[in-house]
């Protein structure tokens, strides 16, 4: 939901074990908050992939930014890439890949390397993992939630690259932080992010992206996650968690 309260949704279609349908969702598609339909970009099976300005592939969330207006989609299920467009009409402005550089399509299904994203020394891959989660802090830097690699990487609103940091590199699931939620104080101070594989939300300093914090661990019961895949933060600085999978629930937690 953007600031003027129109609604953003991405979809993923197909994924392995959760198909509706052999379909791919190479689209977003933005509403009113009663649900007028505003705009599409993309349709069903038309991604050329990441060299494609008109068309997603599978993208996993949108951030729009209003000091600009602008659209920032995690294009990041099918390709692996930041997709900027216009938040009015959907329109084309740019886009950029890990570290900045020029998004590549990934290699075919058993040719990559199965290790790639275990990496716990060194900067990491040159290209996105599953680029899961984008957010714009209000002094205009975009936090992007490299899921398959454990890592924010932080950029200007132009795309340059401009420092990143690992979030429990070397926990025991490789699959990581999935979103970016800001705290609710005027220099948005943390970042709350969730450990898809981990089951816990880490507290991170956003000028050092140092962890300072979690909670949360894995299981069932109250307080604890399964598949942790998206968070966001109110205006108190309540958290709140989606679970899908197994758990399928919303949680809320209070800040103490």
């Amino acid at each position: 939901v953007d600031h003027q309260n129109n609604v953003w949704i991405t979809g993923i279609n197909p994924r392995a074990g959760a198909n509706v349908s052999d379909r791919s969702d190479d689209m977003f598609l933005k509403f009113t908050q009663d649900g007028s339909f505003l705009f599409q970009v993309g349709g069903y099976d038309v991604s050329g992939g990441n060299a494609d300005t008109e068309h997603p592939k599978q993208p996993a969330d949108v951030f729009v930014h209003a000091a600009t207006n602008e659209a920032f989609v995690a294009d990041g299920y099918g390709n692996r890439r930041v997709l900027v467009v216009d938040a009015d009409t959907g329109a084309f402005k740019r886009m950029w890949g890990a570290f900045g550089n020029e998004p590549l399509d990934p290699q075919p299904p058993g040719t990559a390397d199965p290790d790639a994203s275990l990496e716990t020394e060194g900067p990491g891959p040159d290209q996105f993992g599953i680029v899961h989660g984008i957010g714009v802090s209000t002094d205009g830097l975009v936090y992007v939630a490299d899921r398959g690699n454990r890592r924010i990487q932080v950029f200007s609103l132009t795309g340059e690259y401009l420092t990143q940091g690992f979030v429990n590199r070397t926990g025991p699931n490789a699959t990581g932080i999935a979103r970016i939620a800001f705290s609710p104080d005027p220099q948005q101070q943390f970042i709350f992010a969730n450990d898809f594989g981990n089951g816990r939300v880490w507290i991170i300093d956003r000028q050092t992206l140092e962890e300072v914090g979690s909670f949360g661990s894995l299981g069932s019961e109250p307080g604890q996650f399964r598949n942790l895949h998206h968070i966001a933060v109110d205006a108190q600085g309540n958290v709140y968690g989606a679970e899908v999978g197994q758990n399928r629930r919303v949680q809320k937690f209070a800040p103490q």
